[in-house]
């Protein structure tokens, strides 16, 4: 049994030997190599220890992988700026970060300034998307790690640099990144997860339609978690009725269902009836007077603001069905008159049709809101309407559309609504 024992402390002794030589190999290869032979060294490290440990890397690297992976580190910080090999980089020392039980890489990556390194990757204009996607992996492995983590990516503006890339990102699997750190960074952070929630409503008017829908899809998770709305995402989201990508207008809409339950539900059911009639200044886009535009230009100018108005009276329809409460608000702010002004659209047929299904339900659900309807529109136009609200704007004359734009409809607020 003795010399079974020593064979094997020999053979262990041999086989860690021959470990430290392999690993002194790679570092001296490492120090002594020209960027080809670095880059191969982290190709064969990431294809060979994807999703270990932070023990599995020790023993990779003969207990000393923290001399491979601090010259990952000082590489990072020497050539992010000029993009050699930053991928590969980033992906290399991602799997030292998100190795489970390996902490001390974390600190020591803290320790040099790795979060600011990455954070000035994800700014730099001259960077590969693919090198800023796997940049922001990297700090959600680090956000991930516990809220002192996500404090100090906070404290080093990380919010900000996030949102930035965001809206400036040109590659979906970017911004899907950017939006699944800023939703980490929200979570059990509670000293900033009100800075999260409002660099998102800064996002919501930005140039890029995903960044929108993102920055939307994001704020219905964290909403619950701020608890109380902001007063200033009122006006930027009914903006985003006005937009023609069907994917935002549905984030917006899910968004305003969800906000109807805080404080600002007076502030969006006034602006969603206000929608239903555009001012002159929307309709032409503040267009000079003096300027001579065709009728086609005016047609393209007053779309965005038309496509908001169907978008207002689809929401409000909505709305209305979820609660009899906001429904008879809705009345009290002459939702009526409203409906049946973009009723009588005839620039826009999505305009017309939204707003006839919705004020149907209106009439069918309060007495006192059909009856006025009723008078204001006679009983030919009042039959056909109610006969079938969704044809009704294909069947319309001039005349009739003329009637409902000229409505005079006002129910007294002082007249209970409920039936």
């Amino acid at each position: 049994c003795d010399c079974l024992q020593a064979i094997r402390s020999k053979m262990g002794a041999t086989k860690q030997q021959t470990s430290i030589s392999r690993v002194m190999n790679i570092l001296e290869e490492w120090d002594k190599g020209i960027k080809n032979v670095r880059k191969k060294i982290l190709e064969d490290f990431i294809a060979q220890n994807q999703n270990k440990t932070g023990p599995d890397l020790e023993q990779e690297f003969a207990q000393a992988a923290s001399l491979f992976f601090t010259r990952l580190t000082s590489w990072l910080r020497l050539t992010y700026i000029t993009g050699t090999c930053v991928n590969e980089l980033l992906c290399a020392i991602s799997i030292f970060l998100s190795a489970s039980s390996g902490h001390q890489f974390m600190a020591e990556f803290m320790e040099v300034g790795g979060t600011l390194t990455l954070l000035e990757i994800i700014g730099l204009k001259q960077a590969k998307e693919t090198d800023k996607a796997e940049a922001l992996n990297c700090l959600y492995h680090i956000a991930n790690s516990g809220r002192k983590y996500k404090e100090l990516i906070c404290e080093s503006y990380g919010i900000r640099a996030v949102a930035e890339c965001l809206a400036k990102s040109k590659r979906d699997e970017t911004q899907d990144a950017c939006k699944n750190l800023l939703l980490l960074l929200a979570q059990g952070n509670p000293k900033f997860q009100n800075q999260v929630y409002k660099g998102l409503i800064a996002l919501l008017p930005c140039s890029s339609p995903k960044a929108q829908q993102l920055s939307c899809s994001a704020l219905r998770v964290i909403q619950p978690i701020v608890g109380s709305a902001h007063s200033a995402i009122v006006e930027p989201l009914l903006s985003l009725l006005r937009t023609l990508h069907l994917e935002i207008q549905f984030e917006a809409i899910a968004l305003l269902m969800d906000l109807i339950k805080y404080e600002v539900a007076d502030s969006i059911l006034a602006g969603l009836v206000s929608l239903l009639r555009p001012t002159i200044e929307d309709n032409f886009a503040k267009t000079e007077v003096l300027e001579e535009v065709t009728e086609l230009e005016n047609k393209k100018r007053s779309l965005p603001v038309f496509v908001q108005q169907a978008a207002a009276a689809k929401t409000i329809g909505i709305l209305a069905r979820e609660s009899k409460e906001v429904a008879e608000k809705l009345i009290q702010l002459r939702v009526t008159h409203n409906l049946m002004y973009a009723m009588g659209n005839t620039d826009h047929a999505d305009s017309r049709k939204q707003a006839s299904i919705t004020l149907e339900y209106f009439c069918r659900t309060f007495s006192i809101v059909d009856d006025h309807v009723k008078d204001a529109m006679g009983g030919t136009l009042y039959d056909l309407f109610m006969l079938n609200p969704e044809t009704l704007y294909l069947n319309m004359t001039h005349i009739q559309a003329d009637v409902l734009v000229s409505n005079k409809v006002n129910i007294p607020k002082s007249v209970h609504t409920d039936d």
